[in-house]
């Protein structure tokens, strides 16, 4: 429900959940790597790398040569990807809300807890929750 509920406020703004995470982890987190990037967000490199091309196409972001030898790329926001970051932001802060503010604190505590034990088997730690 809080998937589909970001995913419907996002819409207007041309984001869907996939490009809004991969936004904060340019924006926010300051990746630059495609392969950081997918990382970051839970898909794959194919899917971050359709992701990636669609807000190239609609000038969200700039890729460029990453390395000496241009093998890799390095991804930035533009100026354009920036401010719509800035204005989902508080879209996605107010979806946040509204689980928080169903749960008590010792639920909120307990619920975390419950999510880093389900991925305590994982090869990559959460970074936070």
């Amino acid at each position: 429900m809080q998937e589909r509920r970001l995913d419907e406020a996002l819409k207007p703004l041309g984001l869907t959940r996939t490009t809004w995470c991969a936004m904060l982890a340019i924006g926010n987190e300051h990746l630059r790597q495609p392969s950081d990037i997918a990382a970051f967000v839970g898909i794959d490199r194919t899917a971050a790398s359709r992701a990636l091309r669609q807000m190239e196409a609609a000038e969200l972001i700039e890729r460029s040569a990453g390395d000496i030898d241009g093998r890799t790329r390095s991804v930035a926001l533009t100026a354009k990807g920036a401010a719509l970051l800035r204005k989902a932001t508080p879209m996605a802060e107010e979806n946040n809300a509204i689980m928080h503010n169903n749960l008590s604190a010792a639920e909120r505590d307990k619920l975390i807890l419950l999510l880093q034990q389900t991925h305590a088997d994982e090869s990559v730690p959460l970074a936070r929750l």
